[in-house]
């Protein structure tokens, strides 16, 4: 008998090897993907985010893809509301949701839960820029510390996006963004079955990261980008083009490094991003991992769920 409102996480770095195992997992089970990647969401964005190709959609679909045009933005909370739906309607269906991806942030929402944070509110964050613009970042960043010492000790004095939200937040709600955080969403009614992959070798990882970018270099990468670069409606300080190797590309395509800079910057971007992935995964509670090509992974996650 599984368990009550089973879900099966399977988190990871980039390159680990999740959406081979996940797919397994979909031919052996009764399970339908959910995509928790922040890159995946765009449209037109497939080979830079690694998304799956045809053949392997046809064999196991993915929920959560293609959801935007890169010059949209998703929230946390988007994802939030967007899984629990799906998630409840696998649910129905008899299905076991399985959530695959390395947006770590979205997967803490999920369990955690979510601060009751207000929407984004143009005309005052129009405000702040132009004090930005008159006295700078650092004075704003002053103005924060008094308001909100606590938020205020994780954040530099240059980091103007995260300033202006948490002095946004405080003029909307007259609450600082400290206080707002402690208060949670209740929990979610389903069991999680929480797996890791990644390769035993850190040294592995980035032999896997450095051959899956130049193999997107020789699918097209270049071409994609170059079709985004001249739309006149997206600038790289989007979240879709911050996204790793976009921002890479990006610069190349603006005469700003050369090619072989482009790779080898693009390269040691996956390699960060793949870094802060195994940091947060390692104090993640309750998760099993799993190694990377280890014939056993597809039986261990089947049998947690009996």
């Amino acid at each position: 008998m599984l368990s009550n409102l089973p879900v099966i996480f399977l988190m990871g770095p980039t390159a680990a090897g999740k959406t081979a195992l996940a797919i397994s997992l979909c031919e052996h089970l009764n399970t339908e993907i959910i995509s928790v990647d922040s890159a995946l969401i765009y449209k037109g964005m497939d080979i830079g985010t690694a998304k799956p190709d045809a053949e392997e959609l046809r064999r196991a679909p993915h929920h959560l893809i293609d959801l935007l045009d890169p010059s949209e933005t998703y929230s946390v909370a988007d994802f939030r509301r967007d899984a629990i739906e799906k998630i409840d309607k696998f649910h129905q269906q008899g299905k076991v949701p399985v959530l695959v991806g390395g947006t770590m942030m979205y997967f803490k929402a999920l369990i955690d839960g979510l601060s009751p944070l207000p929407e984004a509110d143009e005309k005052i964050r129009t405000q702040l820029e132009k004090q930005a613009k008159q006295h700078g970042w650092p004075y704003l960043y002053k103005e924060l510390v008094e308001v909100d010492p606590q938020a205020a000790q994780k954040i530099s004095e240059n980091d103007s996006q995260r300033i202006n939200r948490a002095l946004e937040v405080y003029r909307i709600t007259g609450k600082t963004m400290t206080e707002l955080q402690k208060q949670k969403q209740p929990v979610l009614p389903y069991t999680f079955h929480q797996f890791a992959i990644a390769p035993d070798e850190r040294s592995e990882l980035h032999r896997r990261i450095e051959e899956r970018f130049k193999i997107m270099i020789a699918q097209g990468f270049e071409k994609e980008v170059s079709t985004l670069y001249l739309r006149e409606d997206l600038h790289p300080n989007m979240p879709s083009i911050r996204c790793v190797g976009y921002r890479q590309m990006w610069d190349y395509l603006a005469g700003e490094i050369t090619h072989d800079e482009m790779i080898f910057r693009g390269i040691a971007a996956t390699r960060q991003l793949a870094k802060r992935q195994l940091t947060w995964l390692r104090s993640w509670p309750d998760v099993t991992w799993l190694t990377t090509g280890d014939e056993e992974n597809l039986h261990r996650v089947v049998s947690s769920l009996s």
